[in-house]
Protein backbone atom coordinates (compact mmCIF):
# COMPACT_ATOMS: atom_id res chain seq x y z
CA UNK A 1 0.00 0.00 0.00
CA UNK A 2 1.33 3.42 -0.66
CA UNK A 3 0.01 6.99 0.24
CA UNK A 4 0.44 10.36 -2.23
CA UNK A 5 0.05 13.61 -0.86
CA UNK A 6 -0.62 16.77 -2.76
CA UNK A 7 1.11 19.19 -0.57
CA UNK A 8 3.81 22.08 -0.68
CA UNK A 9 5.56 22.65 3.09
CA UNK A 10 8.24 25.22 1.57
CA UNK A 11 4.36 27.22 0.04
CA UNK A 12 4.31 30.96 2.20
CA UNK A 13 0.76 30.48 2.90
CA UNK A 14 1.54 26.49 4.52
CA UNK A 15 4.57 27.98 6.50
CA UNK A 16 2.68 30.87 7.67
CA UNK A 17 0.17 28.32 9.33
CA UNK A 18 0.54 24.47 8.57
CA UNK A 19 -1.97 23.09 11.31
CA UNK A 20 -5.04 22.83 8.68
CA UNK A 21 -2.84 20.73 6.83
CA UNK A 22 -1.33 18.21 9.83
CA UNK A 23 -5.08 18.20 10.48
CA UNK A 24 -5.61 16.89 6.96
CA UNK A 25 -2.73 14.93 6.94
CA UNK A 26 -3.69 12.86 10.43
CA UNK A 27 -7.27 11.55 8.88
CA UNK A 28 -6.44 11.34 5.62
CA UNK A 29 -2.73 10.11 5.25
CA UNK A 30 -0.74 9.98 8.66
CA UNK A 31 2.14 8.20 6.39
CA UNK A 32 1.83 10.69 2.94
CA UNK A 33 4.83 10.65 0.52
CA UNK A 34 4.94 14.22 -0.47
CA UNK A 35 6.57 14.73 -3.80
CA UNK A 36 7.06 18.02 -4.39
CA UNK A 37 9.95 17.48 -1.69
CA UNK A 38 10.38 13.92 -2.25
CA UNK A 39 9.95 13.42 1.39
CA UNK A 40 7.79 11.07 3.63
CA UNK A 41 5.51 12.77 6.22
CA UNK A 42 4.21 11.29 9.47
CA UNK A 43 1.32 13.19 11.36
CA UNK A 44 -0.14 10.77 13.86
CA UNK A 45 1.31 10.45 17.08
CA UNK A 46 1.62 7.01 18.20
CA UNK A 47 3.76 6.82 14.69
CA UNK A 48 5.53 9.64 15.17
CA UNK A 49 6.57 7.76 18.45
CA UNK A 50 7.08 4.60 16.56
CA UNK A 51 9.36 6.29 14.07
CA UNK A 52 11.45 7.90 16.81
CA UNK A 53 11.80 5.20 19.06
CA UNK A 54 12.47 2.62 16.11
CA UNK A 55 16.27 3.69 15.51
CA UNK A 56 16.87 -0.20 13.95
CA UNK A 57 14.55 1.13 11.07
CA UNK A 58 14.97 5.04 11.10
CA UNK A 59 18.55 6.41 11.15
CA UNK A 60 19.03 9.41 12.39
CA UNK A 61 21.92 9.37 9.66
CA UNK A 62 20.07 11.88 7.53
CA UNK A 63 23.22 14.05 6.42
CA UNK A 64 22.43 17.04 7.66
CA UNK A 65 19.04 19.06 8.81
CA UNK A 66 19.16 21.18 5.65
CA UNK A 67 16.55 19.64 2.71
CA UNK A 68 17.10 22.10 0.20
CA UNK A 69 20.23 21.53 -1.46
CA UNK A 70 22.93 24.30 -2.67
CA UNK A 71 23.11 23.19 -6.60
CA UNK A 72 25.76 21.67 -8.16
CA UNK A 73 28.56 21.86 -10.85
CA UNK A 74 30.48 25.08 -10.07
CA UNK A 75 28.20 25.75 -7.27
CA UNK A 76 29.62 23.47 -5.66
CA UNK A 77 32.92 24.00 -6.20
CA UNK A 78 32.69 27.50 -4.53
CA UNK A 79 30.91 25.57 -1.43
CA UNK A 80 33.41 23.35 -1.02
CA UNK A 81 36.42 25.73 -1.33
CA UNK A 82 34.40 27.65 1.77
CA UNK A 83 34.09 24.77 3.98
CA UNK A 84 37.24 24.15 3.34
CA UNK A 85 38.48 27.20 5.48
CA UNK A 86 37.02 25.78 8.16
CA UNK A 87 37.32 22.34 10.33
CA UNK A 88 35.71 19.41 9.24
CA UNK A 89 31.97 19.30 9.23
CA UNK A 90 31.39 15.72 11.58
CA UNK A 91 28.46 14.33 12.79
CA UNK A 92 27.97 13.64 16.81
CA UNK A 93 25.11 13.83 18.33
CA UNK A 94 21.83 15.07 16.08
CA UNK A 95 22.81 12.69 12.79
CA UNK A 96 24.61 9.96 14.65
CA UNK A 97 22.86 6.34 15.74
CA UNK A 98 23.73 4.85 18.80
CA UNK A 99 26.25 3.42 19.50
CA UNK A 100 28.29 6.54 18.41
CA UNK A 101 25.33 8.62 19.67
CA UNK A 102 25.35 6.97 23.20
CA UNK A 103 28.97 7.44 23.42
CA UNK A 104 29.00 11.22 22.33
CA UNK A 105 26.21 12.05 24.45
CA UNK A 106 27.05 10.61 27.81
CA UNK A 107 30.09 13.13 27.42
CA UNK A 108 27.37 16.38 27.68
CA UNK A 109 24.57 14.51 29.26
CA UNK A 110 25.52 16.16 32.90
CA UNK A 111 25.89 19.40 31.99
CA UNK A 112 21.88 18.86 31.53
CA UNK A 113 20.90 16.86 34.32
CA UNK A 114 18.12 18.03 36.45
CA UNK A 115 20.41 18.95 39.55
CA UNK A 116 22.85 20.76 36.90
CA UNK A 117 19.86 22.60 35.28
CA UNK A 118 18.04 23.65 38.08
CA UNK A 119 21.74 24.93 39.76
CA UNK A 120 20.96 27.73 36.74
CA UNK A 121 18.11 29.37 38.02
CA UNK A 122 19.80 31.72 40.01
CA UNK A 123 21.21 33.20 36.86
CA UNK A 124 18.35 32.94 34.53
CA UNK A 125 16.35 34.97 36.94
CA UNK A 126 18.80 37.40 36.96
CA UNK A 127 19.10 37.52 32.85
CA UNK A 128 15.53 37.76 32.99
CA UNK A 129 15.23 40.24 35.69
CA UNK A 130 17.81 42.77 33.68
CA UNK A 131 16.09 42.62 31.04
CA UNK A 132 12.94 43.90 32.23
CA UNK A 133 14.62 46.39 33.93
CA UNK A 134 15.80 47.40 30.47
CA UNK A 135 12.34 47.74 29.58
CA UNK A 136 11.96 50.74 31.79
CA UNK A 137 8.87 52.86 31.74
CA UNK A 138 8.32 51.47 28.06
CA UNK A 139 4.50 50.20 26.93
CA UNK A 140 5.65 49.75 23.83
CA UNK A 141 7.78 46.33 23.41
CA UNK A 142 9.58 44.19 20.51
CA UNK A 143 9.41 41.25 22.52
CA UNK A 144 11.54 38.92 20.13
CA UNK A 145 14.09 41.95 19.58
CA UNK A 146 13.34 43.46 23.46
CA UNK A 147 13.66 39.76 25.22
CA UNK A 148 13.30 36.55 23.44
CA UNK A 149 16.28 36.85 21.72
CA UNK A 150 19.00 38.16 24.54
CA UNK A 151 17.50 35.79 27.85
CA UNK A 152 18.74 32.21 26.17
CA UNK A 153 21.67 33.54 23.97
CA UNK A 154 23.07 35.42 27.77
CA UNK A 155 21.98 31.98 29.27
CA UNK A 156 23.85 29.86 26.78
CA UNK A 157 26.90 32.20 25.84
CA UNK A 158 27.97 32.06 29.89
CA UNK A 159 27.39 28.17 29.48
CA UNK A 160 30.01 28.31 26.86
CA UNK A 161 32.25 30.82 28.43
CA UNK A 162 32.04 33.83 26.15
CA UNK A 163 32.63 37.27 26.98
CA UNK A 164 29.19 39.79 26.92
CA UNK A 165 31.22 41.24 24.27
CA UNK A 166 30.26 38.42 21.95
CA UNK A 167 27.27 37.68 23.01
CA UNK A 168 25.79 38.78 19.38
CA UNK A 169 28.39 36.83 17.72
CA UNK A 170 26.59 33.59 19.33
CA UNK A 171 23.12 34.61 17.86
CA UNK A 172 24.60 35.44 14.69
CA UNK A 173 26.55 31.76 14.13
CA UNK A 174 23.61 29.85 15.72
CA UNK A 175 21.67 31.59 12.69
CA UNK A 176 23.92 30.07 10.35
CA UNK A 177 23.80 26.68 11.68
CA UNK A 178 20.11 27.30 11.21
CA UNK A 179 19.74 28.96 7.62
CA UNK A 180 18.88 25.92 5.62
CA UNK A 181 16.73 23.84 8.00
CA UNK A 182 13.47 23.29 5.97
CA UNK A 183 13.64 26.15 3.42
CA UNK A 184 14.88 26.62 0.64
CA UNK A 185 18.15 28.48 0.80
CA UNK A 186 19.94 29.42 -2.21
CA UNK A 187 23.85 28.74 -3.23
CA UNK A 188 24.98 32.36 -1.90
CA UNK A 189 23.38 31.87 0.92
CA UNK A 190 24.95 28.91 1.78
CA UNK A 191 28.15 29.85 1.27
CA UNK A 192 27.23 33.09 3.49
CA UNK A 193 26.23 30.87 6.75
CA UNK A 194 29.32 28.14 5.89
CA UNK A 195 31.56 31.43 6.21
CA UNK A 196 29.77 32.54 9.60
CA UNK A 197 30.26 28.33 10.83
CA UNK A 198 34.33 29.01 10.05
CA UNK A 199 34.03 32.25 11.70
CA UNK A 200 32.59 29.89 14.93
CA UNK A 201 34.53 27.33 14.46
CA UNK A 202 37.66 29.04 14.75
CA UNK A 203 36.60 31.71 17.38
CA UNK A 204 36.32 28.12 19.66
CA UNK A 205 39.50 26.25 18.57
CA UNK A 206 41.14 29.10 19.75
CA UNK A 207 39.50 28.96 23.33
CA UNK A 208 40.05 25.19 23.67
CA UNK A 209 43.62 25.67 22.58
CA UNK A 210 43.74 28.16 25.57
CA UNK A 211 42.07 26.24 27.43
CA UNK A 212 44.40 23.38 27.14
CA UNK A 213 47.50 25.66 28.76
CA UNK A 214 45.23 27.35 30.99
CA UNK A 215 42.48 24.83 32.13
CA UNK A 216 39.39 26.45 33.74
CA UNK A 217 35.83 25.11 35.78
CA UNK A 218 33.84 25.54 32.84
CA UNK A 219 32.39 22.70 29.74
CA UNK A 220 34.94 23.52 27.10
CA UNK A 221 37.48 22.18 29.87
CA UNK A 222 35.36 19.22 30.80
CA UNK A 223 35.20 18.36 27.12
CA UNK A 224 38.97 18.95 26.52
CA UNK A 225 38.99 16.20 29.52
CA UNK A 226 36.47 13.92 28.57
CA UNK A 227 37.36 10.54 27.23
CA UNK A 228 35.42 8.38 24.12
CA UNK A 229 35.21 4.97 24.54
CA UNK A 230 35.85 3.59 20.80
CA UNK A 231 35.59 -0.23 21.26
CA UNK A 232 36.03 -2.52 23.67
CA UNK A 233 39.89 -3.60 24.97
CA UNK A 234 41.37 -0.07 23.29
CA UNK A 235 41.78 2.84 25.95
CA UNK A 236 39.49 5.66 26.11
CA UNK A 237 40.75 8.96 23.54
CA UNK A 238 40.32 12.56 23.98
CA UNK A 239 37.65 13.73 21.45
CA UNK A 240 39.28 16.29 18.55
CA UNK A 241 38.85 19.52 17.97
CA UNK A 242 36.00 18.77 14.92
CA UNK A 243 33.66 16.96 17.37
CA UNK A 244 34.33 19.26 20.39
CA UNK A 245 33.66 21.99 17.85
CA UNK A 246 30.04 19.66 16.83
CA UNK A 247 28.83 19.63 19.81
CA UNK A 248 29.32 23.03 20.92
CA UNK A 249 27.89 23.83 17.64
CA UNK A 250 24.96 21.52 19.10
CA UNK A 251 24.67 23.05 22.14
CA UNK A 252 24.65 26.72 20.71
CA UNK A 253 22.05 26.28 18.56
CA UNK A 254 19.56 23.86 20.31
CA UNK A 255 20.54 26.43 23.76
CA UNK A 256 18.73 29.67 22.17
CA UNK A 257 16.63 29.66 19.35
CA UNK A 258 14.07 27.25 20.32
CA UNK A 259 13.90 28.90 23.13
CA UNK A 260 13.34 31.94 21.75
CA UNK A 261 10.74 30.55 19.42
CA UNK A 262 8.73 29.31 22.51
CA UNK A 263 9.31 32.16 24.38
CA UNK A 264 8.03 34.52 21.67
CA UNK A 265 4.81 32.31 21.15
CA UNK A 266 4.30 31.84 24.88
CA UNK A 267 3.38 35.47 24.80
CA UNK A 268 1.64 35.54 21.64
CA UNK A 269 -0.64 32.65 23.21
CA UNK A 270 -1.17 35.39 26.65
CA UNK A 271 -2.20 38.06 24.17
CA UNK A 272 -4.70 36.38 22.92
CA UNK A 273 -6.17 34.97 25.39
CA UNK A 274 -6.00 37.62 27.87
CA UNK A 275 -8.31 35.23 30.71
CA UNK A 276 -5.11 33.23 30.95
CA UNK A 277 -2.76 36.05 31.70
CA UNK A 278 -4.65 37.06 34.29
CA UNK A 279 -4.66 33.46 35.94
CA UNK A 280 -1.03 33.66 35.44
CA UNK A 281 -0.24 36.71 37.64
CA UNK A 282 -3.00 35.41 40.07
CA UNK A 283 -0.91 31.67 40.47
CA UNK A 284 2.43 31.97 39.42
CA UNK A 285 2.29 28.45 40.21
CA UNK A 286 0.51 27.69 36.33
CA UNK A 287 3.77 28.67 34.37
CA UNK A 288 4.75 25.23 33.97
CA UNK A 289 1.39 24.06 32.98
CA UNK A 290 1.37 27.57 30.26
CA UNK A 291 4.70 26.33 29.26
CA UNK A 292 3.99 23.03 28.23
CA UNK A 293 0.48 24.21 26.61
CA UNK A 294 2.60 26.80 24.25
CA UNK A 295 5.21 23.53 23.86
CA UNK A 296 2.30 21.36 22.50
CA UNK A 297 0.25 23.60 20.99
CA UNK A 298 2.98 25.57 18.81
CA UNK A 299 6.49 23.22 18.67
CA UNK A 300 9.46 25.38 17.87
CA UNK A 301 10.65 22.58 16.26
CA UNK A 302 8.11 21.32 14.12
CA UNK A 303 9.63 17.85 13.29
CA UNK A 304 13.18 16.10 12.39
CA UNK A 305 13.97 13.40 9.68
CA UNK A 306 14.86 10.07 10.12
CA UNK A 307 16.53 8.00 6.94
CA UNK A 308 14.73 4.10 6.32
CA UNK A 309 17.52 1.77 6.51
CA UNK A 310 15.55 -0.74 4.65
CA UNK A 311 12.34 -1.22 3.25
CA UNK A 312 9.52 -1.27 5.80
CA UNK A 313 5.81 -0.97 6.40
CA UNK A 314 4.43 1.77 8.88
CA UNK A 315 0.54 1.83 9.34
CA UNK A 316 -0.12 -0.63 6.11
CA UNK A 317 2.23 1.67 4.10
CA UNK A 318 5.39 0.74 2.63
CA UNK A 319 8.06 2.96 3.16
CA UNK A 320 11.34 2.25 0.27
CA UNK A 321 14.57 1.63 1.68
CA UNK A 322 16.74 4.95 1.74
CA UNK A 323 13.76 7.23 2.17
CA UNK A 324 13.93 10.42 4.05
CA UNK A 325 11.06 10.79 6.78
CA UNK A 326 9.73 13.46 8.42
CA UNK A 327 8.24 12.85 12.13
CA UNK A 328 6.11 15.82 11.98
CA UNK A 329 6.15 16.57 16.17
CA UNK A 330 3.88 19.13 15.36
CA UNK A 331 1.06 17.50 14.05
CA UNK A 332 1.89 14.74 16.73
CA UNK A 333 1.33 16.99 19.20
CA UNK A 334 -2.83 18.29 18.01
CA UNK A 335 -3.44 14.64 17.81
CA UNK A 336 -6.93 14.39 18.70
CA UNK A 337 -6.68 10.88 19.94
CA UNK A 338 -4.39 11.64 22.46
CA UNK A 339 -4.72 15.28 23.61
CA UNK A 340 -9.00 15.42 22.82
CA UNK A 341 -11.45 16.53 21.23
CA UNK A 342 -10.28 20.11 21.88
CA UNK A 343 -6.62 19.57 21.00
CA UNK A 344 -6.60 22.66 18.74
CA UNK A 345 -7.28 25.20 21.76
CA UNK A 346 -5.17 26.67 24.36
CA UNK A 347 -5.77 25.05 27.51
CA UNK A 348 -3.26 24.77 30.21
CA UNK A 349 -3.16 22.37 32.32
CA UNK A 350 -5.02 19.82 30.16
CA UNK A 351 -4.96 15.93 30.54
CA UNK A 352 -1.88 14.39 28.83
CA UNK A 353 -0.23 17.42 28.07
CA UNK A 354 3.12 16.66 29.07
CA UNK A 355 2.51 13.96 26.37
CA UNK A 356 3.38 16.51 23.33
CA UNK A 357 6.67 15.76 21.09
CA UNK A 358 8.01 19.22 20.91
CA UNK A 359 11.31 17.99 22.06
CA UNK A 360 11.24 14.72 20.24
CA UNK A 361 11.56 11.27 21.88
CA UNK A 362 13.74 8.63 22.44
CA UNK A 363 17.46 8.36 22.65
CA UNK A 364 17.68 12.14 20.40
CA UNK A 365 15.29 13.52 22.91
CA UNK A 366 16.46 17.64 22.81
CA UNK A 367 19.13 17.67 25.66
CA UNK A 368 18.44 21.37 26.45
CA UNK A 369 14.82 20.38 27.17
CA UNK A 370 14.93 21.26 31.01
CA UNK A 371 16.98 24.32 30.14
CA UNK A 372 13.83 26.06 27.72
CA UNK A 373 11.90 24.81 30.19
CA UNK A 374 13.25 26.89 33.08
CA UNK A 375 14.05 29.98 30.48
CA UNK A 376 9.98 29.89 29.76
CA UNK A 377 8.85 29.57 33.22
CA UNK A 378 10.94 31.96 34.88
CA UNK A 379 10.38 34.36 32.37
CA UNK A 380 6.80 33.61 32.68
CA UNK A 381 6.75 34.50 36.50
CA UNK A 382 8.62 37.35 36.35
CA UNK A 383 7.06 39.07 33.21
CA UNK A 384 3.84 38.22 34.89
CA UNK A 385 4.59 39.44 38.15
CA UNK A 386 5.53 42.95 36.60
CA UNK A 387 3.23 43.35 33.84
CA UNK A 388 -0.73 43.37 34.52
CA UNK A 389 -1.86 43.22 30.93
CA UNK A 390 -0.75 42.78 27.27
CA UNK A 391 -1.95 42.95 23.92
CA UNK A 392 -0.89 42.52 20.47
CA UNK A 393 0.19 46.00 19.02
CA UNK A 394 -0.18 44.63 15.25
CA UNK A 395 -2.05 41.00 15.18
CA UNK A 396 -2.67 41.22 11.02
CA UNK A 397 1.43 41.84 10.91
CA UNK A 398 2.72 38.79 12.88
CA UNK A 399 4.70 36.48 10.14
CA UNK A 400 6.88 33.38 10.82
CA UNK A 401 10.37 32.48 9.61
CA UNK A 402 10.32 30.77 5.65
CA UNK A 403 10.86 27.10 7.23
CA UNK A 404 8.52 24.05 7.89
CA UNK A 405 10.70 22.80 10.65
CA UNK A 406 12.25 25.71 12.76
CA UNK A 407 8.65 27.99 13.50
CA UNK A 408 9.35 31.24 14.82
CA UNK A 409 7.80 34.76 14.98
CA UNK A 410 10.18 37.13 13.03
CA UNK A 411 8.86 39.79 15.23
CA UNK A 412 6.45 40.00 17.99
CA UNK A 413 5.20 44.06 18.83
CA UNK A 414 3.10 43.97 22.50
CA UNK A 415 1.46 46.77 24.06
CA UNK A 416 1.75 46.37 27.60
CA UNK A 417 -0.16 47.76 30.62
CA UNK A 418 2.10 50.15 32.83
CA UNK A 419 3.91 48.18 35.30
CA UNK A 420 3.68 47.36 38.65
CA UNK A 421 5.98 49.54 40.85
Amino acid sequence: MSATLDFDPFDPATMQCPFPHYERMRAEAPVAFVPQVGLWFVTRHDLVLQVLRDTGTYSSRFGGPSVAGAGAGAGDERLSAVIAEGYPRVSTMLTVDPPEHTRFRGLVNKAFTPKAVAELEPLVRGIVTDLLDGWGDRTDIEFVRDFAVPLPVKAIATMLSMPPGRHGDLKRWSDAFIAGIGTQLDLDGRIAAEREVNEFQHYFAAELERRRSEPQQDLLTDLLAARLDDEPGVDPRPLDTPEILSILSQLMTAGNETTTKLLAEAMLLMAQHPQEWAALRADPSRAEAVVEEVLRLSSPTQGMFRRVRQDTELDGVTIPKGSMVVAVFAAASRDTEVFGDDAESFIPGRARGREHLAFGKGIHFCLGAPLARLEARVALEEIARRVPGIRLADPDGLRYFPSFILRGLEALPLELTAPDR
